[in-house]
Parts: C-alpha cells; sequence; structure tokens
C-alpha cells in the first residue's frame, strides 16, 4: 500500500505537471489567439481606411477629370480669342474712321450754327428793346386795372352792405342781364326799399339751415353706407350660417349612421340577441329631428323604448351609451348604479361588454355600483367605512394584488 501511495502520489506530481504545462501552452495559444484577433482588428481598420482613401482618390480623380475638361473648352475659346479680338480691332478702325468723318461735318455744322446764333443775338437785343417798352406800358395798365379793382371793391361793399349780395346777385334782383340794361337810380332805390320791406316781412331766417342740412346729408349718407355694411354682413352671415349647417348636417349624418351600427351589434350582444336601431324622428331636416330608439329584444316585437322593462330599458340605455362611447371615445367615463335592474346573467354581459370597450378604446370607467358580480369584475375597488361613530375612512382594494397574495399564500 505504501508502495501504492508512492506510486499514485509520483503519478499526481506528474499529473500536475503535465496538467500545469497544458495550461500554460493553453495560456499562450489564448495569447497567440488575442494577438492574432487584435491584429486582424487592425487589418481590417488598415483595410476599411485603405477603402475610403481609394473611394476618396476616385472622387479627386473624377473631380480632376471634370476640371480637366473644363479648362480644355477654357483654353479652345482662349485659341480663338486673338482671332475675335482681330475683327473687334478692324471694326473699331473702321469705327474711328467714321467717327472722324462725322466729327468733320460736326464742325461745319458748328460753324453754321454759330452764324446762326450771332444773328439771333442781334434779334435778342432788339425784341429786348420792345419788351422793355412793353413792360412800362404793361406797369401803367397794371396801375389803372389796381384803381379799377379797388374802385370795383367799394362798390361791391357798399352793394352788400345796402342789398347783402355781390354785384351780380343784385343785377339779378333788378331783373337785368348786364349794367347796360339797368333803369335809373330812382326806380332802382324805389325797388330796393320795396325788397327791403319784403325781406323784412320774411321775419327772422335760420341761418344755419344750409350747414343743417349738410350734416344731415352727412348723417344720411353714414346711415345708408352702415346700411349697405349690415345687409352685407347678414348676407355674409345667412352664407356661413347655410354652410356650417350643411357641413352639420353632413356630420350628424356620418356620426348618427356610425353610432346606429354600433347600436345595433352592443344591443344584440347585450340582449343575447334581437334588433335595435335608432331613428330621426319629427323633420326631414337632421339638424331639428328628434330621436327614437326602436327596441326588439328576443321573442318581442319591435317596439317603442318606453314600453320595454326596467331591466330591458337599462340594457337598451348601456348600448346607445357604449355606442357612443366606441364612436367617439372618452379618457373617462362614469357609470352611476347602472346594473341596478339586471339580473346576474345580464351583469355578467354589461362586465363583458365593459372589459372589451376598456380595453380597445383605453377608457377609464368609474362604476359607482352594489352588485357583486359587478364588485368582482373590477380592477379596484374604493369603498367607505365608518370605523367610529361619525368618522368615515375611504377603503383602496387591488383585486390583481389581492388575487396574487391569495394565491401566494
Amino acid at each position: 500500500m505504501r508502495a501504492r501511495a508512492a506510486a499514485a502520489r509520483y503519478a499526481r506530481r506528474t499529473a500536475r505537471n503535465d496538467l500545469e504545462a497544458e495550461a500554460r501552452r493553453r495560456a499562450a495559444l489564448a495569447h497567440a489567439a488575442a494577438s492574432r484577433a487584435a491584429r486582424l482588428a487592425a487589418l481590417d481598420s488598415d483595410a476599411a481606411d485603405w477603402r475610403r482613401r481609394r473611394a476618396a482618390a476616385a472622387d479627386r480623380l473624377r473631380a480632376l477629370a471634370e476640371r480637366r475638361s473644363e479648362l480644355g473648352a477654357r483654353l479652345r475659346e482662349l485659341r480663338e480669342e486673338p482671332g475675335r479680338l482681330a475683327a473687334r480691332a478692324a471694326a473699331l478702325d473702321a469705327d474711328v474712321a467714321a467717327a472722324g468723318a462725322a466729327k468733320r461735318k460736326a464742325d461745319d455744322a458748328l460753324a453754321e450754327a454759330e452764324a446762326r446764333l450771332a444773328a439771333a443775338d442781334r434779334a435778342a437785343r432788339s425784341a429786348d428793346d420792345a419788351a422793355a417798352r412793353d413792360r412800362e406800358e404793361a406797369i401803367r395798365v397794371e396801375g389803372r386795372r389796381d384803381r379799377a379793382r379797388a374802385l370795383a371793391a367799394a362798390e361791391a361793399g357798399r352793394i352788400a352792405e345796402a342789398f347783402e349780395c355781390d354785384p351780380p346777385g343784385a343785377l339779378r334782383i333788378a331783373g337785368a342781364d348786364s349794367a347796360d340794361e339797368l333803369d335809373s337810380a330812382d326806380r332802382l332805390e324805389r325797388e330796393a326799399a320795396r325788397l327791403r320791406r319784403d325781406r323784412d316781412a320774411l321775419g327772422a331766417v335760420n341761418l344755419r339751415a344750409e350747414a343743417e342740412a349738410a350734416e344731415l346729408g352727412e348723417e344720411l349718407d353714414g346711415m345708408r353706407g352702415e346700411r349697405d355694411d349690415l345687409l352685407a354682413a347678414v348676407a355674409r352671415l345667412r352664407d356661413g350660417i347655410g354652410s356650417l349647417d350643411r357641413e352639420g348636417r353632413t356630420r350628424l349624418m356620418a356620426a348618427f349612421d356610425e353610432v346606429n351600427a354600433h347600436f345595433g351589434h352592443l344591443f344584440a350582444r347585450l340582449f343575447g340577441g334581437g334588433q335595435g336601431r335608432l331613428r330621426l324622428v319629427g323633420s326631414d331636416d337632421p339638424l331639428e329631428a328628434g330621436l327614437d330608439v326602436s327596441a326588439s329584444p328576443p321573442g318581442k316585437r319591435a317596439q317603442s323604448l318606453s314600453l320595454l322593462s326596467g331591466g330591458e330599458k337599462a340594457l337598451a340605455a348601456l348600448a346607445l351609451l357604449f355606442a357612443v362611447l366606441r364612436a367617439r371615445p372618452s379618457p373617462v367615463c362614469v357609470l352611476d348604479e347602472v346594473d341596478a335592474p339586471l339580473d346576474d346573467a345580464n351583469v355578467e354581459r354589461f362586465c363583458d361588454l365593459l372589459d372589451d370597450i376598456a380595453r380597445e378604446s383605453r377608457t377609464r370607467f368609474l362604476v359607482v355600483t352594489h352588485h357583486r358580480l359587478t364588485m368582482a369584475r373590477m380592477d379596484r375597488l374604493y369603498g367607505v367605512t365608518m370605523a367610529e361613530r361619525g368618522v368615515s375612512r375611504l377603503v383602496s382594494v387591488d383585486l390583481a394584488d389581492a388575487a396574487a397574495d391569495l394565491a401566494a399564500e
């Protein structure tokens, strides 16, 4: 046994040495593999870099090729430029020659014009002398005209003071078209005295009548403008009301059809069969019509909602409510004792429908109920208890957590 133990110890040492040698070899291989992997990664990075550089070089070569073609085209244009410049120089020489000929003609014309200008200067001096004589005569005439105007103004003032009118008005009062047709001064004085008596007999005159008439005319024009604006606004308002009515009818009928389809489906589901539909009654105009609910529970003929039993009315009302919710989902819906008239089977249908609508439309329902089946199907219960007289306390129970705790126990 000692020999076997010694042999075993030797074998163990040999195995341990082999194991250590194998571990060193595996470590060397792992190190070599890591080095090769790092080298491969570096080579991949270098290859990607060279590929990017090759792509950039290709783009640069294409750009240089385009630039070379552009420079070649520009070089061809520049090679053709000396010919065009020579032709342009020849044309300019011809223009210079033509301009020299035109200059000589202009010099001749200038000499002729200067001769005519000298003659015109002599005529202008003669005209200036004549104009000086005419200005002196005009000054004398203007003096006589000013004296005549002053005399006429004095006479007009006297006429205005005496007859309260201007000279043409005095001619009209005298019944003459011009001063040559006037009668003698005595007759005119008598006529003026008669007219003064007639004027005094008329009494007081409203001197603001014309101003008041103008103000009333302006006010009337303003009222007419306001009336026109109001008529135009009424027309626009009527057009807008008509457009809103048409759009309202269209939207109402679309919503009504959608709600009616949901109502028929939900009615059959809550009643376990039968048929229910909505009708617009009372008017052909959807905006003025009333709503009638026609219900036909299983085994009964179609009849008005008012003829149904309490439970059937509740189910029909729930079908209508949920039809509206499906057409226009709401974030929150509060139901207060809606399951009170229902039996257990109908409560089960109601709760199934409530779960489906909450899942489809993500509407949160707050249900006020005393029915045990409804409470059992809710996610969370809230109740009020009175542990002490006059002291109320709110109690909340999460049914999912409670079921998990019960299952864990």
